[in-house]
């Protein structure tokens, strides 16, 4: 990994475990909202397609009468037909049906209603020689991206049962769906560019060049069979369906039980989802919780005793308190207990090497376990113990307790 991606890393990294965590169980609890909100509605659409009629063309006009035309679109039930894809033209029974409208896909020569050219030009990125890197997915690997332009060609088509003459259809209204469609591929090519001196000197200075353009064609051809999930009513004595913005299927190649379990499937998946990001949420934000309250009321006491180690010190306290900055917060935490410093532990009748490292006023008597380092006197020693993470000042290894040391 070079090392502006390295930094990259460890910047968001950082941002995420930020507050002990909280901006990452933050953004957990987001993504496990999301995924109920998306369970929800897969339960939802769960539950209609298993209510849903499941039904031919011709079988149309004795689930849906003429006169539930006047309904809203809230009040029609969902129904799923299965039929097989015919131009409109060439079902309406009048002088369009000896010219039917249909498309020709210039490639394969077929037959169809929808005809969708896509075009793909595909950049690849290497680091080059000038931005040379260890990591072996920018050196060997390919980092793709794509610029997509599609454009779709579609005439109206409707949907039959059995061969022609046909007295039974269901008209598809395509409007407004955003829905994927259940198109058959029958060109696909990626054709490679050719290499110029300006593509080596972009590889070289590690920018991006492109290397192919992907054609494709998919269809919808005359013939296939698909069905069609939706809301079905009446216009002008025609059945017709549109897409279900709710329903996230409209027309696919699937019968209705492989449509119910894809999303029993889908349900189940997002289920367990919601379950492990909820529980990775809640014990990420308590976890940062807890040790941002722990640390706020150790800031608090340590501030309490700051203010009342200022009123009661004396000045000759204060003076020495200058030299030994470094130990405040260990000291403030014993000079309520502090009282009168027998003579022969004040520091001028105390030899060189056995002063308190902390406060270097009393002699060393306490050692600490388990590394066993003798440098602190008697009350030091507990003001460390009393820490909320004790640890040795000398080594800062992890304390349990102190034992006093007697001379004999």
């Amino acid at each position: 990994m070079s090392t502006s991606e390295q930094a990259l890393v460890t910047l968001l990294s950082r941002f995420a475990l930020s507050f002990d965590g909280a901006v990452l169980g933050a953004a957990l609890a987001y993504a496990a909202v999301r995924t109920v909100l998306k369970l929800t509605a897969s339960c939802s659409s769960l539950n209609e397609l298993r209510k849903a009629p499941y039904v031919s063309v011709s079988d149309l006009r004795h689930i849906i009468p003429d006169g539930d035309s006047g309904q809203s679109e809230s009040d029609r039930k969902l129904v799923v037909v299965r039929g097989t894809v015919e131009a409109r033209s060439s079902v309406e029974g009048n002088w369009k049906s000896l010219l039917p409208n249909v498309l020709i896909s210039q490639e394969s020569g077929d037959r169809a209603v929808i005809i969708q050219r896509t075009q793909v030009c595909i950049f690849n990125e290497w680091k080059g020689f000038f931005g040379w890197t260890s990591d072996l997915r920018a050196i060997f690997g390919r980092t793709f991206r794509k610029q997509e332009s599609t454009s779709s060609r579609t005439v109206p088509f409707v949907l039959v049962e059995g061969h022609s003459p046909y007295s039974d259809f269901l008209v598809v209204n395509m409007d407004g769906s955003r829905h994927p469609l259940p198109l058959t591929t029958v060109y696909h090519q990626l054709q490679p560019i050719c290499a110029t001196p300006y593509t080596f000197l972009q590889a070289v200075f590690g920018h991006e060049y492109p290397v192919g353009v992907l054609d494709e064609e998919k269809i919808l051809p005359l013939g296939k069979t698909i069905s069609a999930v939706g809301i079905c009513s009446f216009e002008n004595g025609i059945p017709v369906i549109k897409s279900c913005n709710d329903f996230p299927h409209f027309l696919c190649e699937m019968t209705k039980d492989q449509m119910i379990l894809d999303l029993v499937f889908k349900t189940k998946f997002l289920f367990w989802s919601s379950i492990i990001l909820g529980s990775l949420s809640v014990g990420i934000l308590g976890y940062s919780v807890v040790r941002n309250w722990n640390r706020w009321k150790q800031w608090r006491r340590q501030h309490r005793q700051l203010q009342n180690s200022g009123n009661d010190s004396t000045t000759s306290q204060l003076d020495s308190s200058n030299d030994i900055s470094i130990y405040d917060d260990f000291r403030t935490a014993s000079d309520d207990e502090v009282a009168t410093i027998p003579d022969d532990e004040l520091s001028s009748n105390v030899p060189d090497g056995q002063l308190c490292v902390i406060c270097l006023m009393r002699r060393k008597r306490s050692a600490f376990v388990p590394c066993g380092h003798f440098v602190c006197c008697e009350h030091c020693a507990a003001s460390v113990e009393r820490d909320s993470a004790p640890k040795c000042p000398v080594c800062r290894q992890q304390i349990r307790t102190s034992v006093r040391i007697y001379y004999s």
